[in-house]
């Protein structure tokens, strides 16, 4: 049996999941790798609720309404289900103190959003790489 490698993305900004979707199912046309996108906190955590296979990469965008990221981030990291779950949180600014309560809670990663397509794709990949084996 094919182990398939799962990403879930929750991102509030249609043109920021756009990208990210678009890149992800470009780099992932010859993978198994399964992507998934929702828009906000409260939608990835009725997919982790529902899922029969949970993700190896959770990816939460810091600025989303009814659950930010790191709201989030706790209510997967406080689920026995989900806590051994990475969860990135990235964000379009670099605040060290919500770096910091993030990483406390459980994030494995914090990362500035990407202004550029090619800076987009740069972080894709290496999340792939990191966290998925690709």
């Amino acid at each position: 049996m094919i182990n398939h490698k799962r990403i879930l993305l929750a991102e509030d900004d249609e043109d920021d999941k756009m990208i990210f979707t678009e890149i992800v199912k470009a780099l992932i046309a010859d993978s198994n790798i399964h992507f998934d996108a929702v828009d906000n906190g409260v939608q990835i955590m009725q997919a982790l609720e529902g899922a029969p296979h949970l993700p190896d990469l959770v990816v939460l965008d810091q600025n989303m309404p009814q659950l930010n990221g790191k709201e989030t981030l706790e209510l997967i990291k406080k689920s026995d289900r989900f806590s051994h779950i990475p969860v990135v949180i990235y964000s379009t600014y670099n605040d060290s103190r919500l770096s910091n309560e993030c990483f406390r809670i459980g994030a494995t990663q914090i990362i500035t959003k990407p202004d550029s397509f090619e800076g987009f794709k740069e972080m894709i990949k290496m999340l792939m790489q990191k966290y998925c084996s690709v």
